[in-house]
């Protein structure tokens, strides 16, 4: 059960980071380019654990990747609010 949840979710946000690269092909913001990053990083993360037989969340490689997906997001939120020099 925990490998098709597991799964699911890596497909849905796969998903979600087809709609920011498509946003991104018509815009070319990098805010939307990071959040695309960020989400497929995301998905592969959980891909990996639904591959990996004896997987656990405690790992700190886990915790890594999750932390360089979020911390993405949070570069695309600095990036898209600090002022542009003239």
């Amino acid at each position: 059960m925990n490998s098709f949840l597991l799964g699911g979710i890596a497909a849905l946000t796969f998903v979600a980071g087809l709609f920011f690269l498509r946003y991104w092909r018509s815009t070319r913001d990098r805010f939307f380019l990071f959040f695309m990053l960020s989400f497929w990083i995301e998905a592969a993360n959980r891909i990996h654990m639904a591959l990996t037989p004896s997987w656990n969340e405690d790992t700190p490689t886990h915790y890594g990747v999750r932390l360089l997906s979020y911390g993405l997001i949070l570069l695309a939120i600095w990036d898209k609010n600090r002022p542009r020099g003239k």
